[in-house]
């Protein structure tokens, strides 16, 4: 069973783990460039967010984090997850399926009414995670470059 801990993103368990996942996102992306932007330290400390490394046994393998961004269109509290990842040998194993479970209830306890999150088409295993957990399609709510698909789930 995996850990999580909550550290800061610019932790250096946080940053290497940060650092593997943007090079795994340049090299597997199509459709352009892939923008890199590193993830500003008060957006993920509470109460406007978190962030999550996932520890396997001794290992740092993976990580995510939730922020808290402007309220929906129906006034929900809004948290949006980001950077959600783990490394390649763990894969298939649930590990992120519990991450963004975990992510969603430390959100709930910050106040988070609602989850949001983009993904690129091409994480064609992410949408899967998503639809999984219940997140359904929605309105581009942000302007990244990355991505092209948005989507939402209450709380």
């Amino acid at each position: 069973m995996p850990t999580f801990r909550a550290l800061p993103v610019d932790h250096p368990l946080s940053a290497g783990l940060l650092t593997e996942y943007f090079t795994s996102r340049e090299l597997g992306f199509t459709g352009g460039t892939y923008t890199t932007v590193r993830p500003a330290r008060s957006a993920f400390e509470p109460p406007a967010g978190l962030f999550l490394v996932v520890e396997d046994g001794d290992d740092a393998v993976g990580c995510g984090g939730v922020r808290r961004i402007e309220p929906g269109p129906d006034g929900a509290v809004r948290y949006e997850v980001k950077h959600l990842w783990l490394q390649e040998r763990t894969r298939g194993r649930g590990l992120g399926k519990a991450l963004l479970l975990e992510l969603e209830r430390r959100a709930a306890e910050l106040g988070a009414e609602e989850m949001v999150l983009d993904t690129n088409a091409s994480l064609a295993a992410a949408a899967g995670l998503y639809a999984g957990a219940g997140y359904l399609g929605i309105e581009a709510y942000n302007d990244n470059p990355n991505a092209t698909n948005w989507y939402a789930k209450r709380l």
